[in-house]
């Protein structure tokens, strides 16, 4: 049996196939050649799948081989089903349960990429059987009228998007959101509207300021609600008997975090939980009196080492439990009943990770697993809890051999100044751990947390193709404490990418890799840390992957006015320069740490690649620095989507770059290299 992480369809025909298949399925043997790349890198077919309140019936997205994706619902009682949604021009986006007759939906168009979109998402409401469905919300900006009600109606707004939140579950209404622009079509505030899904019917909840976020109750009404304003977020507190708002606290957004309140959900007595640092080191999960305005004065839940990164797990009648993640994802559950449960799956999923999704009404007979390890890519099944009946329902990667995938482990290593660096190694499958080939994965963000234990497309193509691939969380990523944050405050090109190479070498001493075939790759922050890597270890790294990464800090700052970023003006004087620093009082830091101002120290292949309409890290930061690189060094493989935003949503152009990709490491550190 695996050693685990420890952490406190197809067509309609297919899908109703999968439902009654057995849970486990033998596994094809080893072949010699690799996994094609599509296999990790093609739009899947299934699109994942709910339980209804009752769990009486499952509403799952799916596909066939040239079709577009659409809504089906499967009966639980007689394993029928039905797609209650489909369209010609659109695939069907993301969905919820309205109540138990009754879902919400919006489309997509996975064959459109970010530059020739021209339709917004959209919103629609359908019974589970495909009757009355309604459009509630337009997909262009054209003002259209529908009918659906009892009279003909003006449809939402193009900019009405799901709240991404359950609500009740117990009426045919349901809260959206829409945003508002300014001038500079930066988010001024966020209306949250309660709309009927039959009549379309809606009305504006008061807002408290400009709020831009929004929090539902246990009974599903909107009860907490944040502003941000001068650097500063206030979070404000709904009252149950007569509706006013009042302020609860406030915190710099980009300060430390010691004063930091992130709500996490309510309970079913009206308590707040929330995340904190409750005077120590570590993010906590605690109660937080509303009435008093007070932190508990014990957390209900830590994870030495981790900042509590989860939300609850929660039916109408009480908390059960978290779903959170320290080196892996996981439940915790505060119910013993559901305790019992998880032994149960547990005990026969044996070889996965298994995370228990409850539907709304507690004597439910179902419940949905969403089970994964390093080797597995995610997969549904159903349980019953008054059988034991495991039925399941589809996998997410259904090409993908467990036996071919390799086996990833969770690390940690001392950089130069002795902090300690978390990082994910995942090796080959049935490779020696010995004298490998090495690619450093770089996360972007940066101050973000970086990939958990399990399965991932990048890692595993990599691995797939017979590298080692280490995955460091240098210091800045967020989930290992406020020391382990702060260290990586400005030090973008210094200290942060010593963390890098300092895995690497970390790798060498081990024996696992061949100092002499080591690459560096990323995007975004990746991608600039690739490219300084070259500039700072020419001798450590022999390659470098970028793709859509920042090339000099100074363009996050003023990228120039003909290229358009969603980089705010908030973030752009409080966040950036606690950050990354001041571009004027910082300005021989910033050129020492440019990789355009630097680009003639680097002397290794390079292959390059950027998205056309990325507002994240517009196009410049790619073309300046090729020009600025290539003027020394001619070994720079270039390539651009011109439809492509930050990050590659076609399928055709994942599957072509990551071919590039695998040519590219064949060349300079593969097999190839060698011959």
């Amino acid at each position: 049996m695996p050693a685990f992480p420890r952490a406190v369809g197809a067509a309609m025909v297919t899908i109703l196939a999968l439902c009654s298949a057995p849970a486990v399925q033998a596994q094809p043997a080893p072949s010699a050649a690799p996994p094609p790349i599509s296999t990790f890198f093609a739009n899947t077919s299934f699109g994942g799948a709910k339980l209804s309140p009752d769990a009486r019936h499952l509403a799952a997205r799916s596909s066939a081989k040239g079709q577009r994706e659409f809504l089906v619902v499967v009966d639980l009682q007689n394993n029928s089903g039905k797609i209650v949604a489909s369209y010609n021009d659109a695939d069907i986006g993301d969905f919820e349960w309205v109540n138990n007759e009754r879902l919400l939906f919006n489309t997509r168009e996975k064959n459109v990429g970010l530059g020739d979109s021209s339709k917004a998402p959209g919103l629609y409401a359908v019974d589970r059987d495909g009757g009355q469905i309604v459009q509630l919300a337009e997909r262009t900006g054209g003002g259209m009228v529908a009918g659906g009600g009892p009279k003909t109606r003006r449809l939402l707004p193009w900019h009405t998007f799901m709240l991404r939140q359950a609500g009740a579950q117990d009426s045919d209404y349901v809260y959206v959101t829409s945003p508002v622009l300014d001038t500079k079509r930066e988010v001024r505030y966020v209306d949250l509207l309660r709309v009927n899904t039959r009549t379309g019917a809606s009305q504006a909840t008061p807002r408290p300021g400009n709020a831009k976020s929004w929090l539902l109750d246990h009974k599903g009404e909107p009860r907490l609600a944040s502003t941000s304003e001068d650097g500063r977020i206030t979070l404000h507190y709904r009252e149950p008997a007569d509706g006013k708002w009042r302020a609860l606290t406030s915190y710099d957004a980009y300060g430390d975090g010691r004063d930091a309140i992130v709500p996490v959900g309510f309970g079913h007595d009206g308590s707040l939980f929330v995340l904190a640092r409750g005077g120590t080191a570590f993010t906590s999960l605690y109660a937080y009196d509303v009435a008093a305005g007070k932190l508990g004065a014990q957390p209900l839940l830590s994870a030495a080492g981790y900042d509590f990164d989860g939300s609850l797990v929660a039916n109408r009648d009480k908390v059960l439990g978290v779903l959170f993640r320290t080196d892996a994802v996981s439940n915790e559950w505060f119910d013993p009943g559901m305790r019992t449960l998880q032994a149960a799956v547990d005990k026969q999923l044996a070889a996965t990770i298994n995370l228990l999704s409850v539907p709304a009404q507690a004597d439910s007979p179902w419940v949905l697993v969403t089970s994964y390890s390093d080797r597995i890519p995610p997969r549904y099944t159903l349980y019953n809890r008054q059988t034991g009946q495991l039925n399941k329902v589809a996998d997410t990667y259904p090409g993908i051999d467990p036996k071919r995938m390799g086996a990833q482990q969770f690390v940690r290593y001392k950089a130069r100044d002795g902090l300690e660096i978390p990082a994910l190694l995942t090796l080959p499958a049935g490779a020696k751990p010995a004298g490998l080939p090495l690619v450093v994965l770089v996360h972007g963000g940066p101050y973000v947390r970086g990939s958990s234990w399990g399965w991932h497309p990048h890692s595993q193509f990599l691995a797939s193709r017979g590298y080692a691939v280490l995955e460091p969380e240098f210091r800045g990523s967020t989930g290992f404490g406020a020391r382990h944050f702060q260290s990586g405050l400005k030090q973008w090109g210094l200290k942060m990418q010593d963390d890098l190479a300092d895995g690497a070498r970390w790798a060498i001493d081990k024996g696992l890799v061949d100092a002499k075939r080591i690459c560096i790759a990323g995007a975004s922050y990746g991608g600039y840390a690739t490219l300084m890597g070259l500039v700072n270890d020419p001798g450590l790294y022999r390659c470098g992957i970028n793709w859509a990464g920042v090339t000099d800090m100074g363009l996050l700052f003023d990228n120039g006015w003909s290229f358009s970023s969603d980089a705010t003006d908030e973030l752009k004087a409080y966040g950036l320069p606690r950050l990354l620093g001041d571009p004027v009082k910082d300005a021989e830091r910033f050129k020492a740490t440019s990789p355009i101002q630097q680009a003639a120290r680097i002397e290794r292949p390079l292959l390059l690649a950027y998205g056309g309409v990325d507002e994240r890290v517009p196009i410049n930061h790619g073309t300046k620095f090729r020009e600025a690189v290539m003027r020394t060094n001619k070994d720079v493989e270039w390539v651009e989507y011109p439809e492509e935003g930050h990050g590659w949503a076609l399928e055709k152009n994942n599957i072509d770059f990551f071919g590039r990709v695998e040519k590219f490491l064949d060349r300079h550190i593969g097999a190839g290299a060698a011959r």
